[in-house]
C-alpha cells in the first residue's frame, strides 16, 4: 500500500523513505531527492536484487514514479531486464517540439487546413521558445505555466487554445510511451487565475454600420477593404470570405454557392443570395485580378487566402470586430424586418435550420425570403455611402 504523499515528499528529511512495492524516495544530506526501485531481476536461481534509479523528484513526480515502478516490476517478473527497458525508454523520449511535430503529422488528416496550420504556428510562437527543447517526458505544470502565464489574462481565448494544444501533444506522447502520464489538468487549474469573461465578439450597433461602410468606401479599393465590404453585405464569417473562390460565384443567379468544405461550422454546403451591393464589390475585386485562373476572390500575398488580420486592421480603430457584423445584421433583421421569419434570418447566417422548418415555408420561397432580407440589408448599409450600383455587371471569365 502506498505510504507517501506529495506533501510528505516535499518535506521529507534526509534518508530512505519507502512508498511500497520496492519504491523508495532517497533524500541526500544536502536535500537532493530522487527515486529508486528495489526489485529482484534475473531468471529463477540467478535472481539478484537491483536498485534502479527512476530520476530526480523535480522531474519525476510521485505518481509518475509509481507508474514507472509498476512497469519495471512487471518486466522483472516476466524475466526481462528492467534496467535495459528503463534506458531504452529514456533514450527515445523526444523533445516537446519533436513530439508536437509527430502529433501534428499523425492527426492533421482529420483536421481542416486552417486548424492544422494554426496548431503548429501557435505552438511555434508561444510554446517552442520556452519548452520546445525540453524532453516531452519532463514537461510538467511549471513548464506549461511558463507558456500560459503571458497570455492567460491578456489573450484568454488564445491561452485556452494553447493549453488545449499542449495537452494534446502530452496525451499523444503518453500514448506512444514517451511519458508515463498524460497532460496535467486538475493539478494545473489552481495555478491559473480566473479569466475575465470574454463574451461575444464585439459587434457594431447596426445604426452605425452605414456610416462605417461609407467611410470604407471613401478609401481606394484594396483586397482587404473589398473583402470586408463583401463580408458585411453577405453577413458571412470572415473565414468563408477569405477562402471563397471565383468558381463559387453564380452571377446569373446572383448566388454564392459555398461547398461543404468551406462551411466548417456546419459541414454542409450553403447558398448565399447576393445583393446588388455585394455583386458590385465582386466586380471591383474582379478589376484587381491579375489572373483568370480560378483562385481566391480576395487573395492575400502570393495569391494565397488572405490573412484574417487584413480585414481586422480596417475595423480595429472602431473597437469592434469583423465577426461582430453578423450580430449587427441579426439585430437589424429582428428590429427592422419583423415580417421576415426568424428562421430565415438564421438561415442567412448559415446557422443550422431543421428541414421541417424549411419545408414549412417551401424551399423556393424560403430562399427568396433570404434574398429579400439580404437585398434590404445591402440597401440599408449602403445608404450613407453615396454608392450608385449599376446592373447588369460582368465579372469576366
Amino acid at each position: 500500500m502506498a505510504k507517501l504523499t506529495a506533501l510528505k515528499v516535499k518535506h521529507a528529511k534526509p534518508g530512505r523513505h519507502g512508498d511500497g512495492g520496492g519504491l523508495y524516495l532517497l533524500v541526500s544530506p544536502a536535500g537532493a531527492k530522487s527515486w529508486v526501485l528495489r526489485v529482484m531481476v534475473g531468471q529463477a536461481n540467478g535472481k539478484r536484487r537491483r536498485d534502479i534509479g527512476l530520476g530526480p523528484v523535480d522531474l519525476v513526480p510521485l505518481e509518475e514514479a509509481r507508474d514507472k515502478a509498476r512497469q519495471l516490476r512487471k518486466i522483472a517478473r516476466a524475466g526481462g531486464d528492467p534496467v535495459a527497458a528503463r534506458d531504452e525508454r529514456e533514450a527515445v523520449a523526444p523533445t516537446f517540439r519533436e513530439a508536437a511535430a509527430a502529433c501534428h503529422k499523425s492527426l492533421e488528416a482529420g483536421w481542416s487546413d486552417r486548424h492544422a496550420s494554426a496548431f503548429l504556428s501557435t505552438l511555434k510562437l508561444h510554446a517552442f521558445p520556452r519548452i520546445g527543447s525540453q524532453r516531452v517526458d519532463a514537461v510538467d505544470e511549471k513548464e506549461i505555466l511558463s507558456v500560459l502565464s503571458p497570455l492567460w489574462t491578456t489573450k484568454p481565448a488564445a491561452a485556452r487554445k494553447m493549453r488545449q494544444r499542449i495537452g494534446l501533444v502530452l496525451d499523444y506522447a503518453k500514448g506512444h510511451g514517451w511519458r508515463s502520464t498524460g497532460a496535467p489538468r486538475d493539478s494545473l487549474r489552481p495555478m491559473l487565475s480566473k479569466q475575465a469573461r470574454s463574451g461575444n465578439f464585439a459587434s457594431m450597433p447596426y445604426v452605425e454600420v452605414p456610416a462605417f461602410v461609407a467611410d470604407v468606401e471613401r478609401g481606394r479599393d484594396t483586397m482587404g477593404r473589398l473583402a470586408l465590404l463583401f463580408t458585411i453585405h453577405t453577413a458571412a464569417r470572415s473565414g468563408e470570405v477569405r477562402e471563397a473562390l471565383w468558381s463559387h460565384i453564380d452571377l446569373e443567379a446572383a448566388e454564392w454557392n459555398r461547398p461543404a468544405d468551406l462551411m466548417r461550422k456546419t459541414g454542409e454546403a450553403h447558398t448565399v443570395t447576393l445583393s446588388a451591393q455585394a455583386i458590385d464589390v465582386l466586380t471591383r475585386a474582379a478589376a484587381l485580378r491579375t489572373t483568370r485562373v480560378d483562385g481566391p476572390i480576395f487573395p492575400g500575398s502570393g495569391g494565397r487566402a488572405m490573412s484574417d488580420m487584413t480585414m481586422a486592421k480596417v475595423v480595429r480603430p472602431t473597437g469592434y470586430t469583423v465577426h461582430g457584423f453578423r450580430s449587427s445584421f441579426r439585430t437589424w433583421a429582428a428590429e427592422r424586418m419583423p415580417s421576415i421569419p426568424e428562421a430565415v434570418a438564421e438561415a442567412a447566417l448559415a446557422h443550422v435550420i431543421p428541414d421541417k422548418v424549411v419545408r414549412a415555408y417551401n424551399r423556393a420561397k424560403f430562399i427568396e425570403m433570404r434574398r429579400t432580407l439580404l437585398d434590404a440589408w445591402g440597401r440599408y448599409v449602403a445608404g450613407s455611402s453615396g454608392k450608385v450600383v449599376q446592373l447588369p455587371l460582368r465579372l469576366g471569365a
